[in-house]
């Protein structure tokens, strides 16, 4: 059974980081392309970032370009996401999802996701 976990939101000031994290199992984690995705509150899901199997290749939303930074650790069975210089419009549920193949697409939201992690940017 596939399993994503999702860690490390929570509430930060305008300008400040976090950094998420996403623990998978019940697959071979090496083999897939990884996303993140999120959801503000009264919206739907949107893309933000995608990375290749093996890390070499990734997408980023432009929304979110220059700031978030997707990242992972095949021998830990864990991707990441740090996102620096965060605005109250970063306010979302994050999720990360797991792709179907090696190679990963722009702005695809795979199916299959965690329960997610709650950032909230606010003063």
């Amino acid at each position: 059974e596939v399993q994503l976990v999702e860690s490390g939101g929570g509430l930060v000031q305008p300008g400040g980081s976090l950094r998420l994290s996403c623990a998978a199992s019940g697959f071979a984690f090496s083999a897939y392309a990884m996303y993140w995705v999120r959801q503000a509150p009264g919206k739907g899901l949107e893309w933000v970032s995608s990375i290749n199997h093996n890390g070499a290749g990734t997408y980023v939303a432009d929304s979110v370009k220059g700031r978030f930074t997707i990242s992972r650790d095949n021998a830990k069975n864990t991707l990441y996401l740090q996102l620096n210089n965060l605005k109250t419009e970063d306010t979302a549920m994050y999720y990360c999802a797991k792709g179907d193949r090696y190679y990963s697409d722009y702005g695809v939201i795979p199916s299959i996701r965690g329960q997610g992690t709650q950032v909230t940017v606010s003063s």
